[in-house]
């Protein structure tokens, strides 16, 4: 079947010099990086080039970046870490509109007698950080709230957040994972001391991410058993991952700007004829920043799980949100923090595109979505 893949937010097909970069630590270099052989130290010399590419990509120094196994590692490290690094502060901000990797963790926090304040957001989905003023204590450790939104795309005001998170004493952390490769991304003017990537959001493999540890910042490693990483992560190099990372990073960060501008077009164009296809459609965050490549929706009076199932039989990917939760009938709690009725929000499709996404893709989807809904709607 002829796959229009529109799940970019879900993850990313793998970029041929990622693969590239990849095969040779896959098959005949094979040697651990942590070994002190020459075979080891020819794995180890390319992982420290990643780990420069990595770096480059998001604006920090190679000494700061500590590689994970993906995004939700690194949001569980950063905010372990920082507490177990600050014990006499037992208090953490976050708002209700973040990612799983950082709502569940921060709920475990809760069981360990860690007090948890959520920050509601407007409704575009944006922490004000005046709210995050209010909610600052003398002990609060740190604040973690996410750089782009993975179902709406919109970008939060994080420099702004992480000024007034620091003048309480309060370390930042940010999600940037679905905003890598979306938009520049440069830790000194964000201000964050802390920093979630991962690889296969931006092209690169699964099973790959980093978190970027400003120097200086209070921190201890949560995964012990190694002293791999600086002493901050345990556990043996993922070499071909992040030789991979790297390749995907360096290739981003030389790609001209204009193809981020074509992907946008590319997305207006859709929300437009969206919107003259369906007069009640809402797109969630139209009105705020977002990263050029997601288009999420709402159509009143759809069951968006039927029709993401009719879309998958005329071969088009889509989501109704956050892959983590598929399989779940309950509304996003992302819309549901932007204040989306839970009639509206079940009507919720995610559409997210990449460099690889084409005219034809978007026209096939406006081809199919019309007739999708007209059977949707007819079985209710």
């Amino acid at each position: 079947m002829n796959v229009t893949y529109l799940d970019n937010n879900a993850t990313t097909r793998l970029r041929p010099e990622a693969l590239e970069a990849m095969m040779p630590f896959l098959t005949e270099r094979y040697g651990n990086p942590s070994s002190a052989h020459r075979f080891g130290a020819d794995a180890a010399a390319p992982v420290e080039q990643a780990r420069g590419d990595v770096a480059r990509a998001i604006g920090a120094r190679p000494d700061e970046i500590v590689f994970t196994a993906g995004g939700t590692e690194a949001d569980n490290t950063a905010l372990r870490g920082v507490l177990a690094a600050r014990p006499n502060r037992r208090h953490v901000v976050i708002s209700r509109a973040e990612h799983e990797a950082v709502l569940a963790p921060a709920e475990a926090l809760e069981r360990e007698e860690i007090e948890v304040t959520r920050l509601d957001v407007d409704g575009q989905g944006r922490t004000a950080p005046e709210n995050l003023g209010a909610a600052l204590r003398d002990d609060t450790a740190l604040v973690s709230v996410m750089l782009a939104n993975n179902e709406t795309g919109v970008l939060a005001p994080v420099e702004a957040l992480a000024r007034v998170a620091h003048e309480r004493g309060a370390l930042f952390h940010s999600d940037a994972v679905n905003a890598l490769g979306k938009v520049a991304i440069d830790v000194e003017r964000l201000g964050v001391d802390l920093l979630s990537v991962s690889a296969h959001k931006a092209h690169g493999p699964k099973g790959v991410g980093a978190l970027f540890v400003r120097r200086g910042t209070p921190f201890r490693a949560m995964l012990l058993g190694g002293r791999q990483e600086r002493e901050r992560r345990g556990g043996t190099l993922n070499a071909a991952g992040i030789v991979g990372f790297g390749a995907a990073c360096a290739a981003l960060t030389s790609e001209p700007g204009e193809e981020l501008e074509r992907v946008r077009a590319l997305r207006d164009r859709l929300e437009v004829r969206l919107r003259e296809r369906f007069p009640g459609l809402r797109v969630m965050g139209g009105a705020a920043p977002r990263v050029p490549n997601t288009c999420c929706v709402c159509l009143p009076g759809v069951e968006a799980e039927a029709a993401l199932l009719l879309l998958s039989e005329a071969g088009i990917c889509a989501s109704s949100g956050a892959a983590c939760a598929s399989g779940s009938l309950e509304p996003s709690h992302v819309l549901a923090a932007m204040g989306v009725a839970p009639e509206v929000a079940r009507g919720q499709l995610r559409f997210s595109l990449s460099r690889y996404s084409s005219d034809e893709d978007v026209d096939r989807l406006l081809d199919a979505l019309p007739k999708v809904v007209e059977r949707v709607s007819a079985a209710l």
